[in-house]
Order: structure tokens, then C-alpha cells, then sequence
């Protein structure tokens, strides 16, 4: 079930990306940013679950909550 969240997540961030390269239109860079965190935030689960002292794992979570903060702080302020 967590493998199918990470891989529509994954979809949903590189459609974005692409969507925003392909037209030079921004406006969804935080939806983006917070499909990218979902995304992080999944894969550092898995990682912890299969390692459970994964240093990866931690990393995959502290960088998930990095762009967390970051997709909202572009929310607030556009």
C-alpha cells in the first residue's frame, strides 16, 4: 500500500515538474514541492522499515520535512 502512495506521489511530482518546465509557468511549484515531500516522506519510511537504523532513512524524513516547510511557506505567500 505505502509502495502505490511513493509511486502516484512520484507521478504527481514529475508531471508537475514537467508540466512547469514545458510551459515556464510557476504557479504550481507548491504543489510540486509538497508532492516531493509526501514522496520523501514515504521513501524514508520504507527505508526505515527495512533498515531500521538507516541513516539514509532519517535523511529521506529531515529533507521531507525541509521541503514541507518550504511548500508551505510559498503557499502563505503567494
Amino acid at each position: 500500500m505505502i509502495k502505490i502512495i511513493r509511486a502516484i506521489f512520484s507521478i504527481i511530482t514529475i508531471l508537475l515538474a514537467g508540466y512547469s518546465l514545458a510551459t515556464q509557468n510557476f504557479k504550481f511549484m507548491p504543489f510540486m514541492m509538497f508532492s516531493l515531500g509526501v514522496t520523501m516522506l514515504v521513501a524514508g519510511l520504507i527505508e526505515l522499515k527495512r533498515k531500521p537504523k538507516s541513516f539514509w532513512g532519517y535523511m529521506n524524513i529531515a529533507a521531507s520535512l525541509f521541503v514541507f516547510f518550504v511548500s508551505i511557506q510559498s503557499f502563505f505567500l503567494n
